[in-house]
């Protein structure tokens, strides 16, 4: 269970958005930012079912018969919300809400679909209730940015399963398995070592798939000469890890030792730009910089980084067109690659938080190339 007087922060700290807003209240429907705002653990999965109505005294959630006890186990008899499970059309549940709190400036996050928003409005209206709706703008994500002790606790703790996933597969890879055998053993790994779900769907891309940063395991026989990424990351009460490794089965030609040297180069030279405050864009000019100068300009195209925690993609973001300084207590990747069309792709991905001080990563595997199925 999360700690009440740290799910009590959350709370305050949205609140005094609010107040600075001139919002009475919030309506929200968005998953991770309820997970963030109740503290519910391995409660939220992939269906839209609930709706909470924050003002400066009330917290309300409505959710639905197939989550309501598991919420009551979870936030237990002291909890500050108001939880039900009454049979009523979420918009209308919402709108009584914002009633009760006699609220007439209620934002409601950018999240929520339009048909809810429309139902919402005319609601309110059949109601008699006259409110402006300002929108959320990713308002919740910036305060999600910011991780508290316990949210680094539960990350670092993912890693430590990720890492040992790392050690695992290493000694497990042998040519003649395809990607997707790799992809079974090591998610297994990870769901039998400690992690209670996958971050997102594991990325095995061997050989020339490996040219594709986002390519889908599947029937490719592992070869003698081939690299190897592996993107993945154990999930931790809802938590999540994110790491890339390249491996090489047998040894490395001299090109794949000086393409990985640049990566690793790159790859380093961010981390020690990271600090806290720096704009996410300067960092990932950095790792450009890094790879054009070795010739490979062409050949790395993605955003450097991104920020990770209830979600896999977070803010803030380390990318050309992200121009705001990076927070303090931030969670964030750093993840530069090059990609060599019809031949090989490599990558080296660190995660970790960003401090007053620099860049302080999670992550404790070797950055190293290592060569596997020897």
């Amino acid at each position: 269970m999360a700690d009440a007087k740290t799910v009590a922060g959350r709370v305050a700290r949205l609140r005094e958005l609010m107040e600075e807003r001139g919002y009475d209240a919030v309506v929200l429907r968005n998953n991770p930012d309820l997970r963030w705002l109740t503290g519910a653990e391995r409660t939220f999965d992939f269906e839209h079912a609930h709706t909470a109505v924050v003002s400066a005294e009330g917290l309300w959630l409505h959710t639905d018969s197939r989550y309501y006890n598991t919420f009551r186990e979870r936030l237990g008899e002291d909890c500050p919300w108001l939880i039900d499970q009454d049979l009523v059309d979420p918009a209308g549940w919402a709108a009584a809400r914002v009633a009760q709190a006699r609220a007439r400036v209620v934002a409601v996050e950018d999240t929520c679909d339009l048909a809810f928003y429309d139902a919402f409005l005319a609601a309110c209206s059949a109601a008699g209730i006259a409110c402006l709706t300002p929108r959320l703008h990713g308002d919740i994500c910036d305060l999600r940015s910011v991780k508290d002790a316990e949210e680094i606790e539960l990350m670092a703790r993912a890693q430590e399963v990720t890492d040992a996933a790392f050690d695992h597969i290493c000694g497990y890879i042998r040519a003649g398995q395809t990607e997707q055998e790799i992809r079974v053993e090591l998610e297994n790994y990870m769901l039998s070592h400690g992690a209670d779900e996958l971050s997102f769907s594991t990325i095995i891309a061997a050989g020339p798939n490996g040219a594709n940063p986002h390519a889908q395991p599947g029937p490719y026989v592992v070869r003698e000469g081939d690299l190897i990424v592996m993107d993945y990351g154990a999930g931790y009460r809802d938590y999540h890890s994110d790491m890339t490794r390249t491996v090489c089965v047998g040894e490395p030609s001299e090109e794949q030792r000086a393409v990985y040297d640049v990566v690793r180069r790159a790859h380093e030279a961010c981390a020690a730009a990271v600090h806290a405050g720096v704009v996410g864009r300067d960092v990932h000019q950095v790792a450009v910089d890094v790879i054009m100068e070795a010739g490979y300009g062409d050949y790395f195209k993605h955003g450097l980084g991104h920020g990770v925690g209830l979600e896999i993609h977070e803010r803030p973001n380390f990318n050309r067109s992200w121009d705001r300084p990076v927070p303090a207590g931030s969670v964030v990747t750093i993840e530069p690659g090059i990609y060599l069309p019809g031949r090989f792709g490599i990558r080296l991905e660190d995660f970790g938080v960003v401090t007053e001080g620099g860049f302080e990563p999670f992550t404790r595997s070797t950055h190293d190339l290592v060569v596997v199925g020897a």
